[in-house]
């Protein structure tokens, strides 16, 4: 995950978030890879992208970046800023539902509240997504996804538990259940070009 900034080296409390990001436990079905961070959001950044994968088939993808500013951002209300891209693919008749997208916010607050992960300035849209074919393409099947675009503000500095909620949203995404209590899930992640 390289550090964007022009000039100087990443600060110490950058360079430990990052090291957080990079080490949070996510599910076996996660394949996770670091990907190039925006330039000019902020400062400093760092980003991964993750599918959600089961007998080699993709159910959820994603991105998590991390800003960092040191002069702080106040629409931020803080000087770091999480922002993610979830999408996964539901059943064409789950579109028409009223409460899709009131569901699917509720999919990234509960696993930021699972994970302790304290946050503030949330802000985000669910969107549905319904693609007909037509034409020479006519055979094939209706598909529907569910688009999440969220960001937020972590309260601390535990960037760890925001990306672990970011892996609970992707498999929440995906259809996974969840992991139960007292079930010990196998640790770490696939890594993707390791």
């Amino acid at each position: 995950m390289a550090a964007r900034r022009d000039t100087d080296a990443p600060p110490e409390v950058f360079q430990r978030a990052v090291t957080e990001l990079r080490a949070a436990r996510l599910r076996q079905e996660i394949v996770c890879e670091e990907t190039p961070a925006p330039r000019r959001v902020a400062p400093y950044s760092a980003a991964v992208s993750a599918d959600v994968v089961i007998d080699d088939v993709e159910l959820a993808t994603g991105r998590l970046v991390l800003l960092y500013d040191p002069a702080g951002h106040e629409a931020w209300q803080g000087t770091f800023r999480l922002v993610t891209y979830v999408r996964a693919d539901i059943e064409p008749e789950m579109v028409a539902d009223p409460l899709l997208g009131a569901v699917g916010w509720s999919w990234l607050v509960e696993a930021l509240e699972a994970e302790g992960a304290e946050y503030t300035a949330p802000s985000g849209t669910v969107t549905r997504v319904t693609s007909e074919s037509f034409g020479a393409m006519a055979d094939q099947p209706t598909r529907a996804e569910i688009e999440l675009r969220a960001s937020w503000t972590p309260v601390d500095d535990a960037i760890g538990r925001h990306a672990q909620a970011w892996g609970q949203l992707l498999c929440t995404a995906a259809g996974l259940p969840p992991v139960q209590a007292g079930v010990a899930s196998i640790p770490g992640r696939r890594v993707k070009g390791r």
